[in-house]
């Protein structure tokens, strides 16, 4: 048995590390006065929904701040990226990565579209334009990139490849909201890019999520299709759905947008208190942030080799568990390895290699505003003893050390 340095740890049988847990995604809470303030503002004019003053006002700031001609709030980032998918006229086969939120290829299937699972660049962890060619057949119509952790696709590559072939780009850039490429924000590429505004992202608005564009025809019929094809009292002229956002929500957005940069400044801040307590891991690779470009830093993400360091992604998973520490296997096990994907097509595995690696090595550890460094220091120390020691002690399924 391994004496412990410190006060007894879960993995040993006795208390957490944390008493409260530390979670990946936990909410990010801006100014609550002014969030309040808002609210009873809604409830005074009892315009609770259908495109009130603080949705129109939450899509104005959104575009100011993102330098795009449009926005279209919506009620998730799901039904954003559907209502996106079908304005474009996505039909088909769309090309997109496995490694991402099961959303992004539901939201193309649930249209019966079918998502075409392209591999990716392991240094970016984002599509690979490289690989998309060979996946092209008559029936494709368009591709998705993904803004990974928020750091952009290869965005130029990707364009030129969309003309040259005439299909659609659509960016799911959930992740990106702040962030840039080439000097310019995120939110301006493609055809089109669309946003979550879950709880679980940095910049929240409960429960919401967004599309963005610079072709006014295409935000205009995506405004018809979020309110069931209503262009006027009465007078349902287009196909649609309900994909409004709510006023409460955007009151909310428009609080994390108020804090935005405090918010930004923290996740930063922890990013470097990480990159300080984990160096010298041998077999720990922090990804980085490009910090030539504006990066929200939204994601802590490591890349674990358990041949270096002795202990599997998947062990230090449970370690932290009992440590309260709830860290995440993002994006596990890849989307075309979840239903319908992995019944729909077996053997997509075998054209996607270097998915199956990286879904094997990722772990996402927790930052946001309710992290302190502290915090961050005790988790620096865990990793350094499990991996010191990681020749001298066995894990068992119940995440003890012996």
């Amino acid at each position: 048995m391994i004496k412990k340095k410190t006060a007894d740890l879960a993995i040993f049988g006795g208390e957490p590390l944390f008493n409260d847990s530390l979670h990946v995604g936990k909410p990010n809470i801006g100014n609550q006065e002014r969030l309040m303030e808002r609210i009873q503002d809604i409830l005074n004019r009892r315009w609770l929904t259908n495109n009130g003053r603080y949705v129109r006002e939450f899509e104005e700031r959104i575009a100011d701040f993102l330098g795009v001609k449009n926005c279209v709030a919506m009620c998730n980032g799901t039904v954003a990226l559907e209502i996106a998918a079908r304005a474009l006229g996505l039909t088909g086969e769309v090309i997109a990565p496995s490694f991402t939120f099961i959303a992004t290829a539901h939201s193309l299937q649930w249209q019966g579209i079918t998502p075409v699972f392209c591999d990716i660049d392991p240094k970016t962890h984002n599509i690979d334009p490289d690989r998309i060619e060979r996946l092209i057949t008559p029936r494709t119509s368009g591709i998705i990139g993904v803004h990974l952790w928020g750091r952009p696709c290869r965005i130029d590559a990707l364009q030129s490849l969309a003309e040259e072939r005439g299909l659609k780009l659509l960016f799911d850039a959930s992740h990106a909201f702040g962030s840039s490429y080439q000097g310019r924000r995120i939110g301006s590429f493609g055809h089109a890019e669309t946003f979550s505004f879950h709880a679980t992202k940095f910049l929240n608005s409960f429960e919401g999520g967004a599309v963005v564009t610079n072709d006014d025809q295409l935000a205009k019929k995506m405004r018809l299709m979020k309110n069931f094809g209503f262009g006027g009292v009465d007078d349902v002229i287009y196909i649609g759905t309900n994909g409004k956002m709510s006023e409460i929500s955007a009151a909310m957005g428009i609080a994390s947008l108020e804090y935005i940069d405090a918010i930004i400044s923290q996740n930063q801040a922890n990013y470097k208190t990480y990159q300080r307590e984990l160096r010298g891991l041998d077999g720990v690779e922090q990804i980085a942030y490009n910090e030539n470009e504006k990066n929200n830093f939204q994601y802590i993400v490591l890349e674990i080799d358990a041949k270096k360091t002795g202990v599997t992604r998947d062990a230090l998973v449970d370690l932290l568990h009992a440590e309260n520490i709830r860290a995440r296997r993002y994006f596990y096990p890849g989307c075309h390895r979840m239903e319908p994907y992995r019944s729909y097509y077996p053997n997509a595995g075998l054209l996607l290699s270097e998915t199956e690696k990286l879904t094997d090595r990722v772990l996402c550890l927790p930052t946001g505003t309710t992290i302190s460094e502290e915090d961050i220091e005790k988790i620096g120390r865990l990793f350094h003893f499990v991996i010191k020691n990681s020749d001298k002690i066995r894990i068992n399924s119940a995440s003890t050390i012996h």
